[in-house]
């Protein structure tokens, strides 16, 4: 765990900017009819136009710029040629890196017309990441962050993705602390100004099982078939936090 460092936090501001505008664009294209290795390529195109290096691809063998997962892909689906149909609940998780730091962000989008339970479903789990985000502070505990995220998910009746965690990021693209999207207050490592994490609320509609697809090592499925949903944000910790990334 690194301590107070202003430079990097510049220039994580910068990296912030960078990566939202990219993540931004690719979601601009997103509708009925576009494939999922369609979006891969144009954020990789993206990232050389604005002279960064995709984070997850070659990541411990990783093979895409994004990570893109449709309907009940929890996490690290691989893009492909699937494409997209009206109805559709499409998670796009994206990071860079900027010089020597790293940026990561993540946004679910609907695609078409769903009914009202699966729109709630989605704001539920962005209104969670940013009660995690608003418990960032000095003094505070991994453990508030948590907390603070899985009161709100389960108050609505859905569940935590307990084996995937937001984490410390910074000359890292995984650093510590691990940032659970549960936990109790005033448990687990105390928080100081100035520490960079992102902050992820991963989230199941039905139960929090899931599996790792035996095909590509990668991809991982709700176990019932239900959806998932994923929103994330790379922040500064501080008495009002600081959000580096924008959706």
């Amino acid at each position: 765990m690194r301590k107070y460092d202003p430079e990097k936090i510049v220039k994580m501001e910068e990296a912030g900017v960078i990566c939202s505008e990219i993540l931004r664009n690719v979601l601009s294209k997103v509708s009925v009819g576009v494939s999922l290795i369609e979006l891969d390529q144009y954020a990789e195109q993206l990232c050389i136009d604005n002279k960064v290096i995709p984070a997850f691809k070659g990541y411990e063998g990783f093979p895409a710029t994004l990570c893109t997962g449709v309907n009940d892909v929890v996490v690290h689906g691989i893009p492909d040629d699937y494409v997209l149909e009206d109805g559709d609940v499409l998670s796009v998780d994206f990071g860079i890196k900027y010089k020597d730091v790293y940026s990561d962000t993540s946004y679910t989008v609907i695609i078409g017309e769903v009914s009202d339970e699966i729109k709630k479903f989605v704001n539920v789990v962005k209104d969670a990441t940013l009660a995690g985000i608003a418990n960032a502070k000095p003094g505070n505990h991994v453990g508030d962050i948590g907390h603070a995220m899985q009161e709100i998910v389960e108050k609505n009746g859905y569940s935590v993705v307990k084996e995937m965690v937001g984490h410390g990021i910074g000359y890292d693209l995984h650093e510590e602390p691990y940032v659970p999207g549960y936990g109790r207050k005033g448990k687990g490592q105390e928080l100081y100004r100035g520490q960079t994490l992102a902050i992820e609320a991963i989230v199941n509609q039905g139960l929090p099982d899931i599996f790792i697809s035996i095909d590509d090592g990668w991809t991982s499925y709700t176990e019932d078939g239900m959806l998932s949903a994923l929103f994330e944000h790379t922040i500064v910790v501080d008495q009002k936090p600081k959000i580096l990334t924008s959706w």
